[in-house]
């Protein structure tokens, strides 16, 4: 099927949508496609917590305050030209959204307009600037909101349960894409006047993970194959407290946060002791550590044998009386009862789990990336947040960014001639079938066998996905990195060709985790070489060998992977208030 638009949109999370829209009301004409069913994946309907933006609802507040904090989490590293640009236009963001109904809860009650809206306090932040519509519920009505909005635009078509696999790129610039229907494995070509990927980030890299299950570094892998410039790839963040124990069904593992800021809920050790004083953080019953310090303490906690029975740390609100429980989360402490969890009577286990990637594709300010005709939005994005990224800015970014990318994206294909041409979609497909490295390509494979026996797909990311966490996750070093760095090359030179795909199937899910582990094994390369190659310890990037933040890497890795070979080189960061 061969499909022609004026704006792609790859990725149908909160960052796509807000881009779907924002482009379509320009007048231009939009494909929104997900592998998913559109605004029902990837990270934002997972996100159940709060939404930074400098409202002054509750204090007098600026963006450049916000800004401040933005920069400070991120250790030295940030983008600050993104980074303003995230803290200027989250305001505008936020009030059209409660302009569209997400329903920010406010002082008189959860949605409507009973008063201002309410905002709280979260880690990293010098004020209550973090909005919400309720603790457990902020990213579902975030994207249920722009679900909506997205139905009631014109100009967009929206394409579910459709993979994208490769973009075509003509003359330097991106014209389109390629990919398949999940129904049967059709062959789908997208020619578009500029293409936006929001594909969310990499954290199902990672054994343990707290977003969605479908978020394997896809839409990085697109724009590295593509020549587009990825950067600061090495920085993934944990979110210190993930749950651990007991089992809990049904519910988000990064719930405690709201919890722990909220209530004061004390992070204890295996002798039930505080503990984040001694690793340079101030906690005193109050949830003010920044993730990354948290995710260390527990670390080095549990490796000096203090760690708690399943190997992390207590959470324990057995201080807080029931009725202050109930007032601040009502019936949510009913769910925790049905799981056999009561907090007034025994603390939970909590434990670093992969949360968020800095990194991405690198932008400027327009969200325009370092190949023609190719934007990038929300957490595809890479550079703003730095080595860190501050607690309440992942929605923010999403809306931001993904309106400017849509916006801009809209603007180039009216300014930009050109049109589909199928010896340059014909090259890709050669290109993708060429070499050691990769296996043959999705319209050879879907119409035969890659091959009798072989380990499959799945097993593979099973594979890799344990590899990343033991050899690539919160602490690193050398040996565990180059050994890491062994088996991921070896997975993509040697198992990757010799993965079978069915020739016929009711549907494509071989084909499906074919291509899922195709982009997995490239953007996990990409990790763990720009890891290896920083040789210090900063925010979330934890060298066990090289403890100490070195000045000599404040600087930017940008990463580069046309004909499969990662390369990285060091860009210094300019002086603060110098533009890049």
């Amino acid at each position: 099927m061969h499909l022609s638009t004026d704006v792609l949109v790859i990725g149908a999370g909160g960052a796509g949508m807000y881009a779907a829209i924002a482009a379509a009301r320009t007048g231009a004409q939009v494909i929104l496609a997900d592998k998913n069913m559109i605004g029902r994946g990837g990270a934002t309907i997972m996100a159940q917590m709060t939404v930074a933006a400098a409202l002054s609802e509750e204090e007098p507040d600026t963006w450049e305050d916000h800004l401040a904090d933005t920069l400070a989490a991120g250790r030295g590293l940030c983008d600050e030209a993104l980074a303003e640009v995230l803290c200027r236009s989250a305001p505008e963001r936020m009030r059209e959204m409660d302009g569209w109904g997400v329903g920010w809860a406010r002082a008189g009650g959860l949605g409507g307009h009973a008063g201002h809206i309410r905002q709280v306090t979260a880690p990293g932040h010098g004020r209550r600037r973090c909005c919400y519509v309720d603790f457990l519920n902020t990213g579902p009505a975030v994207a249920g909101t722009l679900r909506k909005r997205v139905g009631r635009t014109a100009g967009i078509r929206a394409l579910s349960n459709v993979a994208i696999t490769d973009l075509v790129v003509q003359e330097g610039s991106v014209r389109g894409a390629l990919g398949f229907a999940f129904g049967d494995g059709a062959e789908l070509d997208v020619a578009a006047g500029a293409t936006v990927i929001a594909t969310g980030g990499l954290t199902r890299l990672y054994a343990r993970s707290s977003a969605s299950n479908n978020m394997a570094g896809e839409g990085y892998a697109l724009a590295l194959r593509a020549g587009a410039v990825l950067v600061d790839m090495e920085f993934v963040q944990f979110f210190p407290i993930g749950h651990l124990a007991p089992r809990l069904v049904g519910m988000d593992p990064i719930m405690w946060d709201p919890f722990r800021y909220k209530l004061g809920g004390r992070l204890l050790n295996g002798t039930m002791e505080e503990f984040i004083d001694r690793y340079g953080g101030e906690d005193d019953g109050r949830y003010t550590a920044t993730r990354d310090l948290a995710t260390h303490a527990i670390r080095r906690e549990v490796d000096a044998g203090r760690g708690s029975p399943s190997g992390g740390a207590w959470l324990s609100f057995t201080h807080v009386p029931e009725a202050e429980l109930r007032h601040a989360f009502g019936p949510v402490i009913d769910r925790l009862l049905k799981n056999g969890i009561d907090l007034t009577r025994r603390p939970v286990e909590v434990a670093p789990i992969a949360h968020y990637h800095m990194g991405g594709v690198k932008v400027d300010a327009r969200m325009r990336s370092t190949l023609a005709g190719l934007y990038a939005a929300g957490e595809a994005v890479g550079g703003a947040a730095g080595a860190n990224r501050l607690s309440g800015n992942a929605i923010s970014e999403a809306l931001v960014y993904g309106e400017i990318a849509g916006r801009e994206a809209a603007r180039h294909a009216g300014s930009h001639a050109g049109g589909w041409d199928g010896g340059a979609a014909a090259a890709t497909v050669r290109d993708t079938a060429a070499g050691p490295r990769t296996a043959p390509t999705p319209r050879t494979v879907a119409g035969g066998s890659n091959g009798a026996g072989g380990t499959s797909a799945a097993t593979l990311m099973g594979e890799l996905r344990r590899l990343m966490w033991t050899k690539v996750g919160p602490f690193r070093d050398r040996p565990g990195l180059l050994a890491a760095l062994d088996r991921i090359r070896a997975m993509r030179a040697d198992d990757l060709p010799r993965v079978p795909v069915p020739r016929e199937t009711a549907f494509a899910n071989e084909l499906a985790d074919w291509h899922e582990l195709r982009s997995a094994l490239l953007v996990a390369e990409a990790v763990t070489v720009a890891a290896l190659a920083r040789e210090e310890s900063r925010g979330a990037h934890q060298r066990e060998d090289f403890p100490e933040t070195a000045a000599g890497f404040r600087g930017n890795q940008r990463v580069t992977g046309q004909a499969g070979t990662i390369a990285c080189r060091f860009v210094p960061v300019a002086p603060e208030g110098v533009a890049r």
